[in-house]
């Protein structure tokens, strides 16, 4: 029979798609080009799903993908590369792996763990051309990326003089300019700060030569993020990250917007809480403070989570918190690269290494899994490891094992600091995450945070992006055969992007482009011709370039995809 190669049926696979409350049922899925349909006709190409996981394509809310700080750490680490070979086959292209991937081989090795989508973290505006140049260059993912914004010297100005509304316009051409998805704030005010050889220590600290506290920098961004009706939350890297004692400044940085909450969707996003979850008052007295951390998650809907999950061995860690890779660098001893965009914001590289051994490492390990155990709500707490900061992205089958099965945490506490073992609460933790929460958690609650209505879910008109995982639940049990699930995790047995199939078992069998998402906001014409007559002299007073350079056109995109909404100024 001859296949008409635009229609793909499904069958009988043990479905996992909570958007659509579909629970663990056997159940055929449809594809007709590169959408799930109601039916497809008889030529239709038949993949035979029994006994197999199948869930939508796992979406990753934080990665550290692509751009100049990404690429200064494949430089950075010849010996991250030597190790790790991707070969060239009549598909792929040779590349290499571990924990700074080179860009082809990003784009293979997530979609053989079953993603189709993944967001970069972290793009200085100055540089998002070349982070969108190599966005280009990850074959298959359908991705885009956050443009940082809380150390701008423009917005900090216009958040000093109360003018919110020339704020938000300001974040809207920005956005625009950089073809950038949503806000992102790293350590507000901080990174300005230590460029004056300053440290903020809470938020309350003025910045220097600016007279804005990081307080101010979140909250007036949340007010410009609200009133541009932005599709994702701002997404904020607290201050004190890496500094014992910094759960505190997590729940008062949440605390800091929660009166801006209307009921409808989450305002905030505090990523990779485990770094910022530190109880204590030095490394001598480290704990967790996931308890106290999700508490209040637990009593407050207007934020959400991700992990920031480590895992033990050899990774690279790369922030815009420029001040914390500069002491992480005196601690550790190792090297290290740091950079200054000008007007804008910063960051750091240093190689590093989580031991066992290590009780301030060990502890990390527990404070991650503790927040994914204590948050009550899958929808609101989000599996990554800050690719590559806590764990390379290819160790998420691991922390899949953790999570679903209390046996496999306790064999990896069997290993760790005892002095460690003894402060963390998780030795008594029972919770074990069920599939259909692991689906929540890794693709539905991630892409309905960033507002990818077509993403995460099964049902008719969603993208064709499908992950079938060789693991039986009907005669497995994900807590007791937590090796399999594992295997079956970090080797999807087939990966569907836009209705092709893309791999099997870690085999590439296709390589389509991804799309990269854009975020635009309408916002009036009035405010937007005033914010440009304002533009011209700021970047002539501020910037290296002029203003006609440093915007992005749309078709520098491979494939653009813009997400328009109206803004409410």
């Amino acid at each position: 029979m001859r296949f008409l190669t635009s229609e793909l049926l499904i069958k009988n696979g043990i479905i996992f798609d909570p958007i659509n409350n579909v629970d663990g049922e056997k159940m055929d899925i449809s594809i007709k080009d590169d959408k799930i349909v109601d039916k497809v006709s008889k030529g239709a190409r038949v993949l035979d799903a029994s006994g197999k996981i199948v869930m939508p394509g796992g979406v990753d809310i934080h990665s550290h993908i692509a751009g100049s700080k990404v690429n200064s750490g494949r430089i950075l680490r010849p010996e991250d590369h030597e190790k790790d070979v991707e070969y060239k086959t009549k598909i792929k292209r040779s590349g290499v792996g571990h924990s700074i991937p080179s860009t082809f081989t990003t784009g293979y090795r997530y979609s053989t763990l079953g993603y189709t989508t993944v967001i970069e973290a972290a793009a200085p505006p100055l540089k998002a051309r070349h982070t969108h140049e190599e966005l280009n260059e990850i074959p298959i993912l359908d991705k885009a990326c956050y443009t940082l914004l809380g150390n701008n010297w423009f917005i900090m100005e216009l958040l000093k003089e109360n003018k919110l509304e020339e704020c938000a316009a300001y974040v809207s051409w920005m956005l625009e300019a950089t073809r950038g998805y949503a806000i992102k704030i790293v350590d507000p005010g901080g990174v300005e700060a230590w460029g004056w050889g300053n440290f903020i220590t809470n938020l309350e600290d003025e910045v220097p030569n600016f007279s804005i506290t990081p307080r101010e920098i979140v909250v007036g961004l949340c007010k410009a993020n609200k009133m541009l009706n932005l599709p994702h939350a701002i997404h904020v890297h607290t201050n004190n990250l890496g500094v014992p004692g910094n759960y505190q400044t997590t729940i008062e940085t949440m605390d800091s917007v929660s009166n801006l909450y209307s009921g409808d969707k989450p305002i905030i996003h505090i990523t990779h809480t485990q770094f910022t979850g530190f109880k204590g008052s030095s490394w001598l007295n480290l704990s967790s403070g996931a308890p106290e951390i999700a508490d209040y998650v637990n009593k407050h809907k207007h934020v959400t989570l991700d992990l920031g999950q480590i895992a033990f061995g050899d990774t690279t860690t790369m922030t815009a918190d420029g001040p914390f890779q500069f002491f992480l660098h005196k601690l550790s001893g190792n090297k290290w690269v740091n950079c200054d965009v000008e007007a804008e914001t910063g960051s750091g590289i240093v190689p590093f290494t989580y031991r066992r051994s290590n009780y301030v490492n060990a502890i990390q390990w527990g404070i991650g899994l503790e927040l994914a155990l204590l948050v009550k709500d899958p929808w609101r707490i989000f599996m990554t490891t800050d690719h590559p900061n806590g764990a390379p992205f290819t160790k998420y089958p691991l922390v899949i094992s953790w999570l679903v099965s209390k046996k496999a945490r306790e064999k990896a506490l069997a290993k760790i600091n005892s002095s460690a073992k003894r402060r963390l609460d998780i030795p008594g933790m029972d919770r074990e995450y069920t599939l259909s929460e692991l689906a929540i958690i890794t693709r539905a609650a991630t892409a309905k945070a960033l507002g990818l209505k077509n993403k995460g879910h099964l049902g008719i008109g969603a993208d064709a992006d499908v992950a079938i995982y060789d693991f039986n639940p009907s005669s497995m049990d994900p807590s007791k055969h937590y090796p399999k699930l594992k295997r079956a995790f970090g080797n999807a047995h087939y990966t569907i992007k836009g209705g092709k199939i893309i791999s099997k078992k870690k085999e590439i069998l296709d390589c389509v482009d991804g799309r990269t998402y854009w975020a635009k906001s309408r916002i009036s014409k009035d405010l937007e011709s005033s914010i440009l007559e304002n533009l011209k002299d700021m970047f002539e007073d501020s910037y290296t370039v002029r203003m006609s350079n440093y915007v992005i056109r749309e078709d520098y995109l491979k494939i653009p995809e813009k997400i328009e909404v109206t803004a409410e100024v």
